[in-house]
């Protein structure tokens, strides 16, 4: 069973929240530590229901689309600064009652999760971060951004055309997967000319030139609570910034998913629950 809950957000923006519960008839739900699940640049809530559907098992497992992303609003003029998307998540928790919670990040999600972490250990139990990179990716990487944007053949004419191009035929990605195109053909919405985003390609560009030309190592080392990092193997995390990241964490440990990239939760399923279940059971126990 999945229910949508809204919650305010910063400058009273309206943010969908997903909360997948178990059967009512559960006693043990009531009172179970509570997770919160932030998606990646242009993702969805959606894109963790299979996660979320584990978790709910001995969890409170709630996934929440950002602001500019899924149901939740998308601002004109935003703000999508980085300092937004860390207050909206720490709202989201405070009117959910998810403290102490445990965050799981993928991507951008991951970077805000750690900043959270950081700016308020008293809500944070746990960290997980999915394949993001700490290092500053540069002004190299926002103009590729850009011109991959602007390759889109939008509008799509059907499902099978999105998932066709993002699956197999993207000239901007080395080896595009399957899963790679049911991924994006999820944040694709029908209009009257046929099949498109239903984010802002502006508005996602805003929000990565908000920290792409920073590094975020200090705030990996003011995390207090025990943190995973994981990172598929073909992702766009390596395997030396990502155990550099582990060093940095004061509680960190590392997993790694084999023949996953960049969407490792999405390429592997079961190879992410089992990089990251053992790591809940322990963290989470008294």
């Amino acid at each position: 069973m999945v229910r949508r809950i809204d919650v305010t957000g910063t400058g009273g923006v309206r943010l969908a929240a997903w909360e997948f519960a178990e059967p009512k008839d559960r006693p043990e739900a009531d009172g179970a530590p509570g997770v919160l699940l932030l998606h990646g640049l242009m993702g969805r809530a959606s894109h963790w229901a299979s996660t979320a559907r584990w978790l709910a098992e001995k969890h409170r497992a709630v996934a929440l689309d950002q602001r500019g992303h899924g149901r939740s609003d998308k601002p004109a003029e935003g703000p999508f600064t980085r300092e937004v998307y860390v207050a909206d998540a720490e709202a989201a928790i405070e009117q959910l009652g998810l403290a102490p919670v445990t965050l799981i990040g993928h991507s951008m999600g991951a970077l805000t999760a750690w900043q959270l972490a950081a700016k308020r250990p008293d809500l944070v139990r746990a960290l997980i971060i999915c394949d993001m990179r700490a290092s500053a990716l540069g002004a190299a990487s926002q103009r590729e951004w850009e011109d991959w944007f602007k390759a889109w053949p939008v509008p799509f004419a059907t499902l099978a055309d999105v998932r066709k191009w993002f699956g197999e035929d993207d000239p901007w990605v080395e080896r595009p997967t399957p899963s790679r195109g049911e991924f994006f053909a999820e944040v694709m919405a029908e209009r009257a000319d046929g099949w498109r985003p239903v984010f802002s390609r502006r508005q996602m560009l805003t929000s990565r030139e908000t920290w792409v030309y920073d590094a975020h190592w200090e705030e990996l080392a003011q995390v207090e609570c025990p943190a995973l990092v994981v990172r598929g193997l073909d992702g766009e995390l390596g395997r030396a910034e990502a155990q550099e990241m582990v060093r940095v964490l004061p509680r960190g440990q590392y997993a790694e998913v084999a023949d996953a990239g960049h969407l490792v939760h999405y390429d592997q399923p079961e190879g992410w629950r089992d990089a990251v279940q053992p790591f809940l059971t322990t963290a989470l126990t008294p």
